[in-house]
């Protein structure tokens, strides 16, 4: 059953209609020109309202109609009518604590003893819906499939208010729209407009990949990144955990590599609706194997004899292909999402040139001096083991999800045969156009493709850089509708060469925000004067849920200002 359908349905059964003024999204507008054009904005802004009396929501929903009419939050609690489960009743406790936050109470309290109008009338239930086709389990894991489609009916005390999801995704975006449209009078008191909200992302694929291995990353920030991915409806966390500098995970088989807890992270993206994939970048960037597994990388030869360096993982030994086999018999056991990230990027072939065994073995296998040949056949020895590793089945689940692939684009750029199922991220030429063609390329071949290239946050310039993330469309390039299908969505990268604990998450958020909206809604906005007003309160509302997000947007404030102590 389609969702429109059920919610037509619980809303007649509720009562819960509401006529509705036809105002759209405005697709013009311009930037405030003076300090009082600014404080104006920030007082609409406060308001959870742009200058047009629309509600300033990030990211911006697929279709929305608000009323100038308010209701009080009083008395108010969650009501969840029909199943539930875990994931959802721990998101409704979660964002009843955002809602109903210290900060709040604090000014509730001190406005109790102010003369103030007290005829508005009051919301104090919101019903909170699934879908019956599409009922929620304890166990239930987001996927590459899952549909995050809600919709939002905040109607007079005379009916109503309702929140749909289509499944408890769905319910989990709508649940964090809902905290959004709330704001609060100049005494204090929470209030929300009449309103009505149909949304859903327009790509499945909206990611963060973060990058752990180059400077620490505490599980603590790690965590926090989480929420503001949440908060902005991000769905994918790409995590690169190992490169050449370090291996922080912790592996049952090879307990020398690391020491890193991942189970507490999983747990916590997943009640939030966000998939992690891992990254284990091989044959390259593998450095860090070496220092506890020193025979998995090829030795470097200088003038004929062994220097005492080593290079990329050795592609030409059984021992390696048995190594990579215990190792990621382990990985897909401990990662539940069926996607996990190959990596096959910057592969230096100098060392395997220097080699006088690969050398040997190149001349055999017929490959001359294509060392990119030697690369496709690491690559593709390396699926073939992996496909064989039995699937263990999810918590609750009684069949497992066959084993996919994300490899980066030098992949697919060196003809490795790669199964239909396979995405292909595209990530290179990050000031350029080079991507349009190569994601045209990789489409044409019938890959389904993620894109990066223009969406490189560790790469920092001074000003309101975020216009530039927002501006670029992964589907703005010359193909085929067909084509523009296959790609299914992108992500934002942050690596980890410059960043830790103490800049991450400001050099993120909220650049990363634009990048969350142009994956998330229609593909018509994309008017950054419109944007840069919500924004400024997406801004302060992340700093005030303890999100260090930077001052992006030129000269502005937020009440209350950013508090570490939160």
């Amino acid at each position: 059953m389609h969702p429109l359908v059920w919610l037509a349905i619980f809303s007649v059964v509720w009562g819960a209609v509401i006529p509705f003024s036809s105002a759209k999204h405005p697709r013009s507008g311009n930037p405030p020109s003076s300090w009082g054009d600014i404080q104006k904005q920030r007082r609409l802004s406060r308001a959870g309202l742009t200058n047009d009396g629309t509600a300033a929501l990030w990211p911006l929903p697929q279709q929305s109609n608000f009323k100038s009419k308010l209701l009080l939050i009083e008395d108010f609690r969650f009501t969840v009518k029909g199943p539930s489960c875990s994931i959802l009743d721990a998101a409704i406790q979660r964002y009843y604590g955002i809602i109903f936050g210290k900060d709040w109470r604090q000014v509730v309290e001190k406005s109790e003893n102010n003369a103030t109008d007290r005829r508005i009338p009051a919301l104090s239930r919101l019903y909170v819906t699934l879908n019956p086709q599409n009922p929620c389990s304890d166990t239930d894991y987001p996927d590459v499939d899952m549909d995050e489609h809600y919709e939002i009916i905040i109607n007079d005390p005379t009916f109503s208010s309702v929140l749909v999801g289509n499944t408890v995704w769905g319910a989990v975006r709508g649940l964090e729209t809902f905290s959004q449209l709330i704001w609060r009078l100049d005494d204090g008191r929470l209030v929300i407009n009449q309103s009505m909200v149909v949304d859903w992302p327009r790509f499945s694929h909206r990611g963060l990949m973060l990058d752990t291995s180059r400077h620490f990353i505490s599980k603590r920030i790690i965590l926090q990144n989480l929420d503001a991915m949440a908060m902005n409806k991000y769905n994918v966390f790409h995590w690169h955990i190992v490169d050449d500098q370090s291996f922080p995970y912790q592996s049952r088989t090879f307990p020398d590599l690391s020491t890193l807890d991942i189970a507490e992270v999983i747990e916590y993206a997943r009640v939030r609706g966000i998939r992690v994939i891992a990254e284990f970048d091989t044959p390259g960037h593998a450095t860090s194997w070496g220092y506890a597994l020193s025979k998995l990388l090829t030795p470097c030869y200088t003038n004929g004899s062994a220097d005492g360096s080593f290079g990329p993982i050795n592609p030409i030994l059984n021992s390696t292909y048995d190594t990579l086999t215990d190792f990621f018999t382990e990985i897909l056991e401990v990662f539940p999402d069926r996607y996990l990230h190959l990596g096959g990027d910057e592969v230096d072939f100098t060392c395997w040139q220097s080699n006088p065994a690969i050398t040997a073995f190149m001349k055999k296998k017929g490959f001359g001096k294509d060392y990119a040949q030697l690369e496709e056949y690491y690559v593709q020895t390396l699926i073939d083991l992996l496909d064989k590793i039995p699937s263990t089945p999810r918590k609750g689940k009684a069949k497992a999800d066959k084993h996919e692939y994300i490899v980066w684009q030098e992949v697919f750029d060196n003809n490795v045969q790669l199964d239909n199922d396979t995405i292909v991220h595209v990530w290179k030429d990050w000031k350029g156009v080079e991507w349009q063609k190569e994601i045209a390329n990789v489409t044409k071949a019938g890959y389904r493709s993620i894109l990066s290239s223009c969406w490189y946050l560790n790469y920092i310039s001074y000003g309101a850089d975020w216009t530039a993330y927002y501006n670029c469309d992964p589907q703005q390039f010359n193909g085929s509708a067909a084509q523009k299908e296959l790609v299914i969505g992108g992500e934002t990268c942050m690596w980890g060469e410059y960043i830790d604990d103490t800049n991450v998450l400001v050099k993120l958020w909220p650049r990363a925000s634009a990048v969350a909206e142009r994956l998330w809604s229609d593909q018509t906005v994309t008017d950054t004067n419109l944007a840069g007003k919500r924004l400024r309160r997406h801004r302060c509302l992340m700093d005030r849920r303890g999100i260090p997000a930077e001052p992006n947007l030129g000269p502005d404030f937020c009440q209350p200002e950013y508090s570490s102590s939160k």
